[in-house]
């Protein structure tokens, strides 16, 4: 897998001072943490799942989750399951014919219901299981986790490496008065399987129907106050420098128009200043179609230190990829701030003459950035996302 396979040779060497790197479910889990991107769900019963993936369906799609829970109606779980395993055989048997092979495929997952289902789903999958990177286990909490993560253990093997990926969605994360105890525990249990868990997930539609709320598309998860400070204490727990887990963004849930009451939320000025008339029409378009909203939390998510996003909608996919890109900045400053991390000096001026680099208050930032630009890339200088969302999502 690569991200931004939808260019050209000429227009990665075009846009990109550092290109994407090519990683599978086989490369460091470190860094392969970061290489989720956007996440597309789709329910296990949605029919030749294993045609979309040979095709490639969805351009620059780089990792999905097969849902075998909230997807699911609770009367066509067996239905559901039945398809999955289906799915699974038809494409082991087209890598068994040579026409691909496991390096090709995308990063999937399933999203189980139970300890129960993943045994089973896994046991019947057989060798097939081999095909997926790992299962996302919804409802997580420190009760029911470690049987969970155990299973994912045993699973997991040098030769096919297969991970977990926990979402924070229940009651005892949400409220208040059980939260941070609950975050520990769930914490310390996870660093206990540490090389097993790709990334934590927040379960942001849960959350929501905890409280009966439902978000707009002209609101971001952090305009909603108790999801707000719930991701806030999210990312202090599990961000934190010295045992830290990749956080990835929340789901957005819209995909088509509607009327609008809120002012948009993108700024006329990047548009009209790189592209005059034509850039104005272009943001317009973004606004008719209710993206301004999902670019803006996707902005709030990495200004969080949250990176990839869970989606539902394939429209979604070249967004988050564009956003997510290093900046020709970010890198230099990064990479500087590595470099000088000797003991010989403290502090040193941006080489973009806008802002002092700090050496031990920014370096596990700039680690971060440095491990991000070797899966999304860095930008040349002369470029911004706004000319990759333009050139791949509206042109």
């Amino acid at each position: 897998m690569e991200f931004f396979t939808y260019f050209y040779e000429d227009e990665i060497e075009q846009f990109f001072y550092q290109r994407p790197q090519f990683f599978n479910k086989y490369t460091n889990r470190e860094l392969l943490s970061y290489g989720l991107g956007a996440t597309l769900y789709m329910p296990a019963t949605r029919p030749n799942i294993h045609q979309e993936i040979l095709s490639k369906k969805h351009e620059g799609l780089t990792s999905l989750v097969i849902d075998l829970e909230d997807a699911v109606g609770d009367n066509e779980v067996v239905k559901a399951e039945e398809l999955l395993i289906r799915e699974m055989l038809h494409l082991k048997l087209e890598l068994n014919k040579g026409f691909l092979t496991f390096v090709d495929l995308p990063l999937m997952f399933i999203r189980i219901r139970s300890l129960e289902q993943l045994k089973r789903v896994t046991g019947r999958l057989g060798q097939a299981t081999n095909l997926l990177t790992g299962v996302v286990l919804p409802k997580f909490s420190a009760e029911n986790g470690r049987e969970l993560l155990e299973t994912v253990r045993r699973i997991h093997t040098d030769e096919h490496p297969f991970y977990a990926m926990p979402i924070l969605e229940t009651a005892s994360v949400i409220q208040k008065e059980t939260r941070m105890e609950e975050l520990m525990r769930i914490k310390q249990l996870l660093d206990q399987y540490k090389e097993h868990i790709l990334n934590v997930r927040i379960g942001a539609t849960d959350f929501c129907g905890l409280y009966g709320i439902r978000r707009s598309a002209d609101t971001t998860v952090y305009e909603i106050a108790v999801l707000r400070d719930c991701i806030s204490d999210i990312i202090n727990v599990f961000q934190r420098y010295d045992s830290p887990y990749v956080v990835s963004g929340p789901v957005w849930e819209y995909f088509s128009t509607k009327n609008r009451m809120l002012k948009p939320l993108l700024r006329q000025t990047p548009f009209r200043e790189r592209y005059g008339a034509e850039g104005l029409k272009w943001r317009a378009k973004l606004i008719d179609e209710n993206m301004d909203g999902f670019i803006r939390e996707i902005l709030m998510d990495i200004a969080n230190g949250l990176t990839g996003k869970t989606i539902i909608h394939p429209s979604h996919i070249k967004i988050v990829q564009a956003l997510n890109i290093v900046s020709y900045e970010e890198y230099i400053d990064a990479s500087n701030i590595v470099k000088a991390a000797t003991g010989e000096i403290g502090v040193m001026k941006s080489m973009f003459a806008n802002k002092m680099n700090e050496i031990k208050p920014h370096y596990y930032w700039a680690k971060k950035i440095l491990l991000k630009s070797q899966l999304y890339g860095v930008l040349h200088e002369d470029y911004t996302n706004i000319d990759l969302i333009k050139k791949e999502v509206y042109v």
